[in-house]
């Protein structure tokens, strides 16, 4: 007798409550699972407790990787702030949609109607919308100016933040194209910004508190301008660097947040029915004081320090706690991954790059989720193969042995040509498939 069958002898294969996902994962009774995104900005990869940090305490990240799966392997799609959020919103190599740079400030005339996230592509929130969850977006949206690309047109229900990629913290203005928004209406936000998110983020997780929710938190913190919050001047004197103390207290600022998060879900009894995924949008960059060791380099590069990031996934009824996962991932794969917690529908008229991590995060699947893993932006591109990495971010190709030499120090360029040129074929294959960049 199949589990269907049997539940049909049960009488509860109809009962309110009860979900057979169409992937196999469980039965679960209840509501479906809420789902809460979390991305930092040019945070560094070493710079939290998990990841090796000593000088600045993470709690309320560190507190995700304690009740869930933290990545070895991380990566995002691109080296800098924009393209990765396109990869990531749509589950798929932005380079097959064009989008391989940042969007830039609007000229005088206006935002450009071309750059933004092509309102062809289908997004996670669009995904989550359709399979009934209430959507919230609030931070930095950075994926288009103009009305089109507004997050209320890109399946969000709920917006507060801004839509370019920069933003002050103490000022509640930055350019009069750039408002703090609650939805299409400008705000005079007089909190630090991260305390105001931190806020909004609360109030919408306690808001929604009856019903499936995803909640898209994507902080602008600890990207520059280089201001922290007054309380914690006098929290960091540990540190000899001023731009890294002030990072501190950005950062803390950004942790502190995560912390109450967390802690609503949990007074709310949710804490079991909620994933909870963080990562970062790209390495440490250079100017804010941040950390990427043992890693090579940092924003911007084709290197592991531009595109390993901190990333990690937890879900303390479906997912082990406190472990460490060696398997290759990528911030595409939080599409599918989102939509299999959530019984939602993947767009299966387009190639969704991203896999669902769940089987493999649970021990049901083994092996690796990418075989191999591909980026590009403008001339600088890179790929992966197992622990092999093809980098080209100086103007030659170069060979790295990730599993001995993490910090890319090594070229084997020349000792294993062979290897070389089974890369640098794969990834002109992978290329012949992708858009040339739109802007």
């Amino acid at each position: 007798m199949n589990r269907r069958d049997f539940l049909k002898q049960l009488g509860v294969l109809g009962a309110a409550g009860v979900m057979l996902s169409n992937r196999g994962l469980d039965v679960r009774v209840g509501r479906r699972p809420n789902v809460i995104l979390i991305i930092s900005d040019d945070m560094g990869y070493a710079d939290v407790g998990c990841y090796g940090g000593t000088d600045i305490p993470t709690p309320g990240i560190d507190r995700i990787a304690a009740g869930g799966v933290r990545f070895t392997n991380g990566y995002v799609s691109c080296p800098v702030c924009s393209p990765t959020r396109a990869g990531l919103i749509t589950g798929r190599y932005q380079n097959r949609f064009g989008y391989e740079d940042n969007t830039k400030p609007p000229p005088p005339e206006g935002p450009d109607p071309i750059r933004g996230l092509p309102v062809t592509e289908i997004t996670i929130a669009d995904v989550m919308r359709s399979a009934g969850y209430a959507t919230g977006m609030i931070g930095k949206w950075h994926l288009g100016l103009n009305s089109h690309f507004h997050p209320f047109k890109r399946g969000f229900d709920e917006f507060f933040g801004f839509l370019h990629g920069n933003h002050t913290y103490i000022d509640p203005l930055l350019g009069s194209f750039n408002p703090i928004l609650r939805g299409y209406e400008p705000v005079n936000e007089q909190e630090y910004l991260t305390d105001a998110f931190n806020r909004e983020a609360v109030a919408f997780v306690d808001r929604h508190k009856d019903e499936p929710f995803f909640l898209y938190l994507a902080y602008n913190a600890v990207h520059t301008p280089m201001q922290a919050p007054e309380r914690y001047q006098d929290s960091f004197e540990h540190i000899a660097d001023p731009t890294r103390r002030t990072y501190a207290g950005m950062l803390t600022a950004m942790d502190d947040g995560i912390v109450a998060v967390l802690d609503k879900v949990e007074q709310l009894g949710l804490e079991d029915d909620t994933l909870v995924i963080f990562v970062n949008d790209n390495g440490g960059a250079g100017s804010n004081g941040s950390g990427n060791l043992p890693l090579r380099a940092q924003k911007g590069s084709m290197y592991e320090g531009g595109i390993r990031v901190a990333f990690i996934v937890k879900w303390p009824s479906r997912l082990p706690q406190g472990t460490v996962y060696d398997g290759t991932a990528i911030a595409l794969d939080i599409l599918p991954t989102a939509a299999a917690a959530g019984d939602a529908k993947v767009p299966d008229d387009r190639v969704i790059d991203g896999v669902n991590l769940l089987p493999y995060l649970k021990g049901r699947r083994q092996g690796d989720p990418h075989d191999t893993l591909y980026w590009r932006k403008g001339s600088k591109y890179a790929m992966r193969k197992g622990d092999w990495k093809l980098t080209h971010d100086s103007g030659e190709s170069e060979l790295y042995d990730l599993a001995n030499d993490i910090g890319e120090s090594q070229n084997m360029a020349v000792e294993r040509s062979d290897i070389l040129a089974e890369l640098e074929n794969l990834y002109a294959a992978w290329e012949s498939e992708m858009m040339d960049p739109l802007w």
